[in-house]
């Protein structure tokens, strides 16, 4: 007769245990002064089993008690480890190691100290599925997250997702785990997770390392530690680096919609992907993406691509801004040793990679975090202050210590496992704002009465300082469309610690104003130069991002007005007047060769394009822009102060050209930056100039080979003496029409 009382056994049997290692497993006793080993195992579909003990090849056979599936057996042994359970199942036999044999767990004291306080910064390297060797058995370690539920079992294709068969043990602050010998990477898994009233629960890992190719969503163990990185001189680097001084000209993209291949054409892994809504072609891998990409952003010129979320979600027409698994690469393009081998790539080529990051918010999907144990643990419960009624998803509750280290973490992830350079925060004012696209009554104020999210900015704070702390010489920019203060000032200054905000003001102001028919634009003078009222107040990224070219909104170049011609001469300018004008810059993709329509989630760029010579000479014109801003210190190494900018004359708005100085913070050295913004070409235009001498021309958006009317200044130009009370130098300039011409002084001719 067992020890165990048949309630304990029920509560196995009924999965309703809250530490199964109570009843099951190994365990020492004693009876009349002898000690023995008890070997306890609840086995749902067996008929028949035994304890085998490899060493000495010997079987004990156990005995059902109370239960048909309950089995016991006594064995007099000194010590009993590595057991395993051989058992008859139907026309089967099969041999295991015992999971509840092994009693190692990887969280100590200190750990869940830290995570309890929301500072373990590495705590998915404790939670989720983790390859790990227990007294000499190799296996995986399974962790969860769930304090409210009343038990939960690890399922995969391991036990035929049966929730009855690897039943966790609770230990401190509501984590659940349990070693599973004997499996290997590939192994697929979720979590089975019932609340008190019984109700089931089937979730993926919310630190699961990969995931299943959607519309699969079950968690997939990985090794993360096996790939083995390059780009070791290309981190050190980094880490000396600050990129406020440093050119930064971004490719943002979109990896499942920048090209696509034929379905036929089958990936070296053998997994054909297909793109949802476009069955004849698949998606790119990342590494096939990687050889693609790389030499055409080399090519451009750009420092760094911008990857929209890679994180995996389950709609491809989220765009992947609907993520449900955090710390996984999306499957959709391969591994994470795929995804690795890209960052990789980029790194061995001097190009730096920024991921866009989803904090602000996450979808209802049932596998995902949305009641994840049975109650709102990742999100408020109250729909005031937990939901996102515009976008259909949950807001995290950034005042829960557990929550705020799961985002944490998460960030500092992608920095340590794929060696990213940077994260671009995604919607960081519906982070800020408690009444964020809510009406009165919708939303619940702050302790102080107010509309700010306190909760949300001391996370913004935490996050910054510590991955500044961890991964100097990275880039971490806020989309942020308010004015809230010190979005890019440190932290210890009050700020929110970001050291880059896309600048919002000015891309509205310049779409604004080249959708205008040029007659028109004197009267709208301001769009061009109210930024610089207040270009200095935090460190802009100018960004002409995916969201100007969805939506109904059209293309770039379908903004422009005129005949096609002009339509390419307004493109140049602006983006001459963008590359030219302080602040870092961000691109969307297809804008560099003119991409003619709307962009479409599920189409490829419009590549053909580039068979038409407008569109080649423009991308040209794109390639030799970077040059010319990587080339000019001048033009990125004081973009965040007055003292690397003056206007020249911001005010002859009745020819709606403008003319500024960019200076070096390290030299002397600067360029002058003249725009005409007008289709009528200026003869004999002045401009004042700090120094008497020889402008070289060194760029001119109206050259021939970029589509241009190759109207010019023959190569530069020597100053004249001028009346002009401020500028008693200046350039007798031919300006093109709707150009962008940029001169820089040449000390050796001058000097002739």
């Amino acid at each position: 007769m067992t020890s165990i009382a048949t309630e304990q056994i029920d509560r196995i049997a009924n999965n309703q245990h809250h530490n199964p290692f109570e009843i099951l497993g190994s365990h020492k006793i004693s009876d009349n002064g002898k000690s023995q080993w008890v070997v306890r195992a609840y086995l749902p579909k067996a008929e028949a089993a035994w304890v085998v003990r490899p060493e000495e090849r010997q079987e004990y056979p156990m005995k059902a008690v109370h239960h048909p599936n309950f089995f016991e057996c006594a064995i007099d042994v000194p010590e009993l480890k590595n057991y395993q359970l051989k058992v008859r199942e139907g026309d089967r036999e099969r041999v295991f190691y015992d999971p509840y044999a092994f009693r190692s767990p990887r969280f100590t004291d200190f750990d869940f100290f830290l995570f309890g306080e929301g500072n373990h910064h590495r705590i998915y390297e404790k939670l989720g599925a983790h390859l790990d060797s227990v007294d000499g058995i190799a296996g995986v370690y399974f962790a969860v997250w769930a304090p409210n539920a009343r038990n939960v079992s690890v399922v995969g294709d391991f036990n035929n997702w049966d929730g009855r068969e690897h039943q966790m043990r609770l230990t401190q602050n509501g984590i659940w785990e349990l070693f599973v010998p004997e499996l290997k990477p590939g192994t697929l898994y979720k979590y089975e997770i019932k609340n008190p009233q019984g109700h089931i629960y089937l979730k993926s890992d919310p630190y699961g390392f990969d995931r299943e190719v959607r519309p699969d969503t079950a968690s997939v163990v990985a090794d993360l530690d096996t790939y083995q990185w390059g780009d070791r001189d290309w981190l050190e680097q980094r880490r000396h680096s600050d990129p406020h001084d440093l050119p930064v000209s971004i490719y943002e993209m979109h990896a499942g919609s920048w090209l696509h291949t034929r379905a036929d054409d089958p990936p070296e892994s053998g997994k054909v992907v297909r793109v949802s809504q476009k069955p004849e072609g698949r998606f790119l891998t990342y590494r096939e993406l990687g050889d693609r990409l790389i030499p055409y952003i080399k090519e451009l010129g750009y420092t760094h691509i911008e990857l929209m979320p890679v994180a995996e979600h389950p709609f491809d027409g989220s765009w992947g801004y609907q993520v449900t698994g955090y710390f996984s690469p999306s499957s959709r393009y391969g591994s994470p040793e795929d995804f690795m081998y890209f960052v990789d790539q980029c790194h061995q080529n001097d190009i730096g990679v920024i991921v866009d990051w989803v904090p602000g918010h996450f979808p209802k999907d049932d596998h995902g975090l949305a009641f994840f144990d049975g109650t709102h643990l990742y999100e408020h419960a109250d729909p005031r202050q937990g939901e996102h009624q515009e976008w259909g998803t949950y807001v995290f509750n950034y005042g829960r210590n557990e929550v705020r280290n799961f985002l944490v973490s998460n960030a500092l992830f992608w920095f340590d496992k794929y060696h990213i350079d940077g994260i671009r925060v995604d919607a960081v004012a519906s982070m800020l704002y408690l009444d964020y696209n809510r009406k009165d009554g919708e939303w619940i104020p702050n302790k102080y009465g107010g509309n700010e999210n306190l909760e949300a900015a001391d996370f913004l704070r935490q996050l910054n300082y510590l991955i500044f702390g961890y991964y100097p010489g990275i880039l971490s920019i806020a989309e942020e469309s308010t004015a809230w203060p010190l979005v890019s000032r440190p932290t210890y200054l009050g700020g929110l610690g970001f050291n880059f905000k896309w600048n919002m003001g000015w891309m509205h102001d310049m779409l604004d104003y080249f959708s205008i028919d040029p007659v028109y634009r004197r009267y709208h003078h301001n769009h061009v130069t109210f930024s610089l009222m207040y270009a200095f107040s935090e460190n802009f990224m100018l960004a002409l991002s995916h969201d100007e070219v969805v939506h109904g909104k059209g293309s770039l170049f379908d903004k422009m007005p005129g005949d096609d011609w002009q339509k390419f001469a307004n493109l140049r300018c602006l983006f001459a007047y963008m590359f030219t004008h302080p602040g870092k810059k961000t691109m969307f993709m297809g804008m560099e060769f003119g991409q003619g329509r709307e962009w479409n989630v599920w189409d490829d760029l419009d590549w053909d394009l580039l068979n038409h010579e407008p569109h080649q000479k423009l991308k040209q014109f794109f390639c030799d822009l970077n040059q010319l801003y990587r080339s000019q210190p001048a033009l990125y190494t004081q973009d965040f102060s007055f003292e690397g900018f003056e206007w020249i004359d911001c005010n002859d708005a009745d020819n709606s050209i403008v003319s500024f100085l960019r200076k070096d913070k390290h030299t002397q050295e600067f360029v002058v930056t003249v725009c005409n913004f007008t289709p009528i070409p200026k003869e004999n235009y002045w401009v004042g100039v700090p120094q008497p001498g020889f402008y070289d021309e060194i760029f001119n958006s109206d050259a021939e080979n970029y589509g241009g009317s190759n109207m010019g200044n023959m190569g530069g130009k020597w100053s004249t003496h001028w009346s002009n009370p401020k500028w008693k130098f200046a350039l007798d300039l031919c300006l093109p029409p709707l150009s962008v011409v940029v001169f820089k002084y040449n000390p050796q001719k001058s000097q002739r």
